[in-house]
This record gives structure tokens, sequence and C-alpha cells, in this order.
């Protein structure tokens, strides 16, 4: 095999291997404070976001389903460093098919390991991810 084919093959694969991750990424919101987000595929057709950042001293959680259909219920459950903070059902809306659940917990001292995790009660499809606000 040529040195040309090697370099490709091995991009392709980088590629593919990138797509498969998840992203965390941290960026500067509005007045300084730190946004981290994180973004991925659930089990089946469905993808997941993940949004952070700090909010009067506590911490502002969004976590959204994207489904692409309406009328799906899904059970949902917020965590911060292991504690639900939050859990309840929610179902897919609007053109989109989605849904967005927006809460708030305590900045806890150190980093803050945020998880989410929803699960479609008709098909057991679960959508679960997590990421970390700096302390």
């Amino acid at each position: 095999m040529n040195l040309t084919r090697i370099v490709g093959a091995a991009a392709v694969a980088a590629l593919s291997l990138s797509s498969l991750a998840l992203s965390a990424t941290g960026a500067e919101a509005k007045g300084g404070s730190v946004r981290v987000r994180a973004a991925g595929a659930c089990t089946a057709s469905t993808d997941w976001k993940l949004k952070t950042k700090k909010d009067d001293g506590r911490l502002e959680v969004e976590f959204e389903v994207d489904a692409n259909r309406r009328g799906q219920v899904w059970t949902v459950t917020l965590a911060d460093n292991g504690t639900t903070f939050w859990s309840g059902r929610r179902t897919t809306h609007g053109r989109s098919g989605s849904f967005e659940v927006e809460k708030r917990t305590a900045n806890r001292v150190g980093s803050d390991t945020i998880t989410a995790r929803a699960t479609n009660a008709k098909t057991g499809e679960t959508c679960s991810g997590s990421l970390v606000y700096p302390g």
C-alpha cells in the first residue's frame, strides 16, 4: 500500500472515531461565567444536548432531547454529583419533535458532574450524558 492510501485510510478512521465521541466544550458566557456543553446520540435515532452555566450563584442545567417525532413520552432524571435534583416526564412536541428541561441546582464546592438521562416510555430508547462544570 502506498503512503497516500495509508494517510487517507488513517484520516477516514480518525473522522469516524471522532463522530462517535461525545463532545463536551467550555466557553465564556455573558458576564464572564463558564458555559459547558455536551451532546451525543441516544441508543436509537434520537439526539441529546446538555448545557450548564452559572446563574445567580446556582447552576442552570438545560437538557434537550430531539427525537424528530411528536407525542413521545420520556422519563427524565437530572443529577449533580450523583444526587438527583429533578425527575419527571416530558413529551416531545412541536415540529421538531423535541423537549427541553431547564432546572437549577446548587453550585457545590469544587467541580460539579451533571448527568442527564431520558428513557422513552414506549420504546425503551435511552439518552444519557454528562459534563463536568469546573469548580
